[in-house]
């Protein structure tokens, strides 16, 4: 079925008044991830997605150790109603073991990591224990096997340590390194080529004739790619041209898995842009209800890539700050799934205190940026000063965005809203 054919079937369809949550799902729902694989050096993988299960080779930890500095002893020789004198005949550490045999009424100084010597079940914690001389004193209320790790309390040898899918982060480096991985399968990066069209556009490094702007987005969408960990391909700016334009799309198309456009989407762009997009493949234009980022266009283009049927087509809006917004709302997760990566947990919406009053129009969902706080141990936050779509200073001043719900009106002084924190997004 074609994507017109899929769009079509979706629910509440409005082609003037598309909302978030209906495109997010949509694009999500016709993508499929790449499969070609590499292989690396641990240190090299991170960021990047497995593409094999990590097979646990042995277990984790591999034998019993102690979860705590303390004494190791038999919770037999334990008082149940009093204290209990033992007498402390050695210490165990960390990769050496303590080798004597332990009587009744005896115990081992022991450390964290540390095998508990044979015959001891129980780890008494040494902030607990009252020291005299070679004695120890043990309160009551010590339970058995207590600060004792066992062998394969972890990952038992043979179990999947980490899935296919997993986006390796510093935890996952240490993990495989902790089971010997010297190298790991990933997949493959994604390659987008992405490219700024009109004519009002300059490129940095050159002097501005009148009526041109340095072209920004570029930019933008160059650090937030490279901060997935994508392949880039800058295309430059294209001028509003058919003739070039055409050659830009079937040359990024053929050397890339997505191509990433800013400009050229909006109402009242030449016509032949669309034109030219339905010639060289399938994309469907939009109307979102959102603010910033309105225009958009998705679909696929060209006959290169390996997602089968060409390239996936992104064309973003002209507008700085509805780039980064469209990119975050509806890239960033796309990329993640063509790249195999399972479904990255949703940024968590905190709630926050407006210290200032939004101008809000029902309909549509708004991405304001904000300022995050905490003041009195409340959280709170005010926008980012002037909320243009072309003010790319409000992305740089602010740490979160106010997402404003599709249904929600003005927002006073006072009043909750939800805020989508940056970290964890960019």
């Amino acid at each position: 079925m074609s994507l017109s054919a899929h769009f079509s079937c979706l629910d509440d369809f409005d082609p003037d008044a598309l909302s978030v949550d209906q495109a997010r799902a949509f694009i999500l729902g016709q993508l499929t991830p790449l499969h070609a694989r590499e292989r690396l050096a641990l240190r090299s993988a991170l960021g990047r997605v497995l593409a094999v299960d990590v097979i646990a080779p042995f277990n984790v930890p591999a034998h019993d150790n102690s979860a705590m500095d303390g004494y190791a002893l038999r919770h037999a020789d334990l008082s149940a109603s009093g204290e209990t004198r033992l007498r402390v005949v050695g210490t165990a550490l960390a990769g050496k073991a303590f080798a004597g045999p332990i009587a009744a009424g005896e115990c081992v100084r022991i450390m964290t990591g540390a095998l508990p010597p044979a015959g001891t079940d129980t780890v008494v914690i040494q902030e607990v224990v009252g020291v005299d001389g070679e004695s120890i004193v043990v309160p009551p209320g010590q339970r058995p096997g207590q600060n004792i790790r066992l062998a394969g309390e972890d990952l038992a040898a043979g179990q999947p340590a980490l899935a296919a899918g997993r986006l390796i982060r510093p935890a996952e480096l240490g993990l495989m390194a902790s089971l010997g991985c010297a190298e790991v399968s990933v997949y493959r990066r994604l390659r987008v080529a992405f490219f700024s069209t009109g004519d009002e556009l300059c490129s940095i490094g050159t002097a501005l004739a009148d009526g041109e702007v340095y072209d920004s987005n570029r930019y933008t969408l160059f650090g937030m790619l490279r901060r997935m960990g994508c392949e880039v391909l800058d295309m430059g700016v294209v001028r509003d041209d058919p003739a070039s334009l055409e050659a830009a799309f079937r040359d990024a198309a053929a050397a890339a898995d997505v191509v990433i456009t800013s400009g050229g989407v909006s109402v009242g762009e030449a016509d032949f842009v669309k034109a030219l997009m339905a010639q060289l493949g399938e994309v469907l234009f939009w109307k979102i209800a959102m603010k910033p980022g309105r225009p958009m266009a998705f679909g696929r283009i060209g006959d290169g890539g390996e997602t089968g049927g060409g390239a996936w087509l992104f064309g973003l809006p002209g507008n700085p700050v509805a780039v980064m917004a469209a990119f975050y709302q509806f890239v960033r997760d796309a990329l993640h799934a063509l790249m195999g990566a399972d479904p990255l947990p949703v940024v968590p919406l905190l709630a926050a205190t407006s210290t200032a009053a939004m101008k809000k129009a029902p309909g549509r969902t708004e991405f304001q940026r904000g300022i995050l706080s905490q003041v009195d141990g409340q959280w709170s936050v005010l926008p980012a000063g002037a909320q243009g779509s072309g003010i790319l200073r409000s992305m740089s001043d602010a740490n979160c965005f106010i997402v404003l719900e599709h249904h929600r009106g003005p927002v006073a002084v006072g009043d909750t809203v939800r805020v989508q924190l940056f970290d964890g997004l960019v």
